[in-house]
């Protein structure tokens, strides 16, 4: 018999959110109590544009150190494959406000980087694509993001 499997992201109605926006998926408790809180952190309004790979590859790198660097807990962020966005899986319980400051400290940071020497993770040791990455296209798509605002509501604009 075949467990029927329901996926979150899946259900959400992409043509009803505005991003970008950082929204609450879950939080779940594991055997012994551990929280864990996944966010959706969508940078791109979905089905109208996406992040070319490199850029969003850049951005992936940069915030693997810069979340790490603004609050504890992180376990991964990982680019969703339509390119819009990241998945944000935590340690603890985090708030929707928490997380939108941090992305978007975040976000201002890489706007301003001036150097590869500033990107982990590009050398062809530590990195299993590491052609294809483009600094520029991140610091682009960080400007325009940061000029639209990032809200922390998926549904109505409430811009930190």
């Amino acid at each position: 018999m075949t467990k029927e499997v329901i996926v979150e992201s899946f259900e959400l109605d992409h043509t009803a959110v505005k991003a970008p926006y950082v929204r609450l998926i879950s939080e779940e408790s594991g055997p012994v109590g551990d929280v864990i809180t996944n966010f959706d952190i969508r940078l791109v309004q979905p089905n109208q544009d996406a992040m070319p790979t490199s850029g969003l590859h850049t951005i992936e790198h940069l915030l693997a150190k810069l979340i790490r660097q603004r609050i504890g807990g992180m376990i991964d962020c990982s680019p969703f494959g339509c390119r819009t966005g990241f998945h944000l899986i935590m340690w603890g319980r985090h708030s929707s406000d928490t997380i939108a400051k941090v992305i978007k400290d975040s976000l201002e940071e890489i706007a301003q980087v001036t150097s590869w020497e500033d990107v982990p993770g590009t050398t062809i040791e530590s990195c299993g694509n590491y052609k294809d990455h483009s600094l520029f296209s991140a610091k682009e798509w960080a400007k325009l993001i940061l000029e639209q605002g990032i809200s922390t509501d998926p549904f109505k604009r409430q811009v930190i």
